[in-house]
């Protein structure tokens, strides 16, 4: 942990200390929902908005540090935990969770990448409309990890897969530069 002291130190200045955990039960983190991988963290790091999300990258960058973005790490294929190698900073978006817009006359809803699906659905449903994508895990994946996964669900035939269903993003790139293309 020595050698990577000044990054979690960057990573606190970023996200505030609270948030950036590297000690203590992390195993919510770097435990897949079946119990049957487990890896281990040099951090998890949980970033409140794009903004931090984007500092984070550039952070992890300079250090050579690898990052394994997390939503709900509600996956099937595990890519949401860390391996074993201790060197891997866990990039959870649940903190990101916020409903930004629902435009009724667009039938379009802005909402953040660790949104919960069944929040989105709920708040479409309140509106009069219908959020086509369902999942048995919907009261804890996100739409982030929907998004990255290209989720199917229950409707996939009548509605698409959720690529299909979004129309614009938001994205930090590798170097830690915002596009938007809402």
């Amino acid at each position: 942990m020595t050698s990577h002291h000044h990054l979690i130190e960057q990573l606190r200045q970023i996200c505030g200390p609270a948030n950036v955990l590297t000690e203590g039960d992390l195993t919510a983190w770097e435990l897949d929902w079946r119990k049957r991988e487990r890896g281990k963290a040099l951090a998890i790091v949980r970033p409140a908005n794009t903004t931090e999300v984007a500092a984070v990258v550039k952070a992890c960058a300079a250090a050579q540090v690898s990052m394994v973005p997390q939503g709900g790490n509600t996956g099937m294929v595990v890519g949401s935990t860390p391996d074993a190698s201790g060197q891997q900073v866990v990039l959870n978006l649940t903190r990101m969770n916020q409903i930004r817009t629902i435009d009724a006359g667009n039938l379009t809803i802005t909402v953040d990448a660790g949104c919960v699906l069944q929040t989105i659905q709920e708040a479409c449903e309140a509106q009069g409309f219908l959020f086509p994508l369902s999942l048995a895990s919907e009261g804890s994946c996100t739409i982030g990890g929907n998004l990255g996964t290209n989720a199917g669900g229950t409707q996939v035939v009548r509605f698409g897969n959720t690529r299909e269903l979004c129309l614009g993003l938001e994205v930090v790139t590798a170097q830690g530069d915002i596009w938007s293309g809402l």
